[in-house]
């Protein structure tokens, strides 16, 4: 009598455990779901790429191989994908170019696309996308990851190697070249624009 109990309980704690497993895959994003990001999102995504590297070439490498990486090194859950997708093109996009405070010199970037005015600089569209593009490489990355995209200066410190005083730093002379000169001193008294010692 005690035999059929045993072997019962122990088939129901392996049906358990199977279903254990099964919910904890199903956690994760699949290869599917972020090909459906990909393809969903695919401008936002491009524009996000083009405005940090601010090349039509680099930043279709950068979309190609933020997609390859999600879809065979993913272990994102699924609730991150998107955020872990956009992630992604950020870190090609600073192998790609490298963005240092002090090594950021490169000239602007002669670059016409026919189709720049469809891009958008988020709602309302309150920077002109040829401003943003001709900002130094470090000064468009610290702009574009922590104005438009809301990363938090250690996030953004992290992403870009340098610590997020560097960050405060150039992100206020990214907002002082980007301003009209006269906004710039309502600006310069916002906390967010004030050194923090």
């Amino acid at each position: 009598m005690n035999a059929p109990h045993y072997i019962e309980t122990k088939t129901m704690t392996e049906w358990d455990h199977i279903q254990v497993r099964e919910e904890q895959a199903n956690r994760y994003a699949s290869r599917e779901d972020f090909q459906t990001i990909f393809s969903d999102h695919l401008t936002e995504l491009y524009q996000l790429s083009f405005l940090l590297t601010r090349d039509p070439a680099r930043a279709e490498r950068c979309l190609v191989s933020g997609l390859e990486d999600c879809v065979t090194r993913n272990r994102a859950f699924r609730e991150w994908a998107c955020s872990w997708a956009k992630r992604t093109i950020v870190r090609n996009a600073i192998r790609e170019l490298k963005p240092r405070p002090i090594h950021s010199t490169s000239p602007r970037s002669q670059t016409i696309l026919s189709d720049i005015g469809q891009l958008s600089s988020g709602a309302g569209g309150h920077f002109a996308i040829d401003a943003v593009l001709g900002l130094e490489d470090f000064k468009r990355f610290v702009f574009v990851l922590s104005v438009l995209e809301h990363y938090s200066e250690h996030d953004c410190g992290f992403l870009l190697g340098c610590s997020a005083r560097e960050i405060r730093k150039a992100r206020g002379r990214a907002l002082g070249e980007l301003m009209d000169p006269s906004q710039r001193d309502l600006l310069q008294n916002q906390p967010f624009m004030q050194e923090r010692k």
